[in-house]
């Protein structure tokens, strides 16, 4: 299996056919994927989006500019699906930071030769590639006007917790699919 996540001859900011056309791919998948969620049992309002994962690995497989566009495009679809309209931009802005993130965390990663590890180092880098980018919604401090403690025990830590939990359990599970079709296909 291969260890890496771009390969040599792709620059994690190459911008290319490549990149726009799995940046579309990935912005459909998690538009039309991200409207499907559930709340997290015991807890008020707190909502898992499984297609979060998508931001984090698009990131990592293809790059920095596919990364960001995957989750500002993505969330933006989802926002606009569901009426929110532009209304929480940063939020959408925080989601393709979390994909911009998750590729330049993967960018200084070395190649891991044991795959438990590999996978292990994947769930891990995602979440801080997520807890990261989505330190941008403290801009609802201004556009919002909310309080700190609001941004962080209303906003930022239970999207983190939620989108945590996606991150953590599928993107490594996305990572090993996409190993083998990527083989095939001379990606």
């Amino acid at each position: 299996m291969s260890t890496e996540a771009l390969s040599p001859r792709h620059s994690p900011w190459a911008i290319s056919s490549r990149t726009i056309v799995f940046g579309a791919v990935g912005a459909a998948l998690y538009a039309v994927l991200g409207l499907f969620s559930f709340l997290i049992p015991g807890t008020q309002s707190v909502a898992v989006r499984p297609a979060f994962a998508l931001v984090p690995f698009f990131g990592k497989r293809f790059g920095v500019i596919t990364g960001f566009f995957v989750g500002l495009v993505g969330n933006l679809i989802i926002d606009l699906i569901q009426g929110s309209g532009l209304l929480w931009w940063n939020w959408s802005v925080a989601n393709g930071l979390v994909g911009a993130t998750a590729a330049l965390i993967f960018t200084v990663i070395p190649p891991i030769a044991n795959e438990t590890v590999r996978y292990l180092v994947t769930a891990v880098a995602a979440l801080a590639a997520t807890a990261i980018g989505l330190l941008f919604v403290i801009t609802d401090i201004w556009l919002q006007e909310v309080d700190f403690s609001t941004f962080l025990f209303v906003n930022y830590l239970p999207a983190l917790l939620a989108n945590g939990i996606a991150v953590v359990i599928l993107v490594p599970a996305l990572d090993a699919a996409w190993e083998p079709l990527a083989k095939r296909a001379g990606l």
